[in-house]
């Protein structure tokens, strides 16, 4: 086996690591809070050492951000899809998706919370979280001047995304309510919001 085979076949063991990796972890997320998501649990459901996980990540922090990207990146590129092949940006079912998507997928937005809460992020994982955002805002931007918004663009998607943050946060852990009673009532609201900024491209 030459060089160049021998080294695309380590390349593509450690991507696969790295997947596993990030797969026990988001299973542990999606089991437990996540201030007792630990890397030792992490290790024991991957199979592998700590030690092991800390060759690949060199800190939990940043093993979480890799697993929040990766789980919502999917998501958010769909959503993209569909603002861009919609004439008028589609924006009912942007937001029907995103809350649909965390609604179903709490660990991420568990996660998403941690990252805006906790102020100790590091600045290099900090700035993979802030091009995210800014890609989304970017999109969304895309959607509003479809729906033909006359006033600024990126004020809506500001103010569209904090929303979806809020309603998202409608219901959580209620003791009456099943996921489904949680997903509706969400998209009572989300309904509203479409009306709303409907009705601002209106003026």
């Amino acid at each position: 086996m030459n060089k160049s085979m021998l080294s695309e076949l380590k390349e593509k063991e450690k991507v696969t690591r790295r997947n596993i990796i990030i797969d026990a972890a988001e299973k542990e997320f999606a089991t437990k809070p996540f201030n007792r998501v630990n890397m030792r649990d992490i290790a024991k459901r991957a199979g592998i050492s700590p030690a092991l996980i800390y060759r690949h990540f060199p800190d939990q922090q940043s093993l979480f951000v890799e697993a929040y990207l990766r789980g919502v990146r999917v998501a958010f590129d769909g959503i993209y899809r569909k603002i861009n092949d919609s004439e008028d940006g589609a924006i009912g079912d942007v937001i029907a998706d995103f809350i649909q998507f965390f609604t179903r997928n709490d660990q991420y937005y568990r996660m998403m919370m941690n990252f805006f809460l906790n102020g100790d992020v590091d600045r290099d994982l900090f700035n993979k979280l802030n091009i995210l955002e800014r890609r989304m805002l970017d999109n969304f931007d895309r959607m509003f001047k479809k729906m033909k918004i006359k006033s600024d663009v990126r004020f809506h998607s500001h103010t569209l995304f904090a929303a979806l943050i809020g309603i998202i946060a409608t219901f959580r852990n209620h003791p009456d309510k099943s996921d489904e009673d949680v997903l509706k009532h969400r998209n009572r609201i989300a309904s509203n919001l479409v009306r709303l900024f409907s009705d601002s491209a209106s003026r």
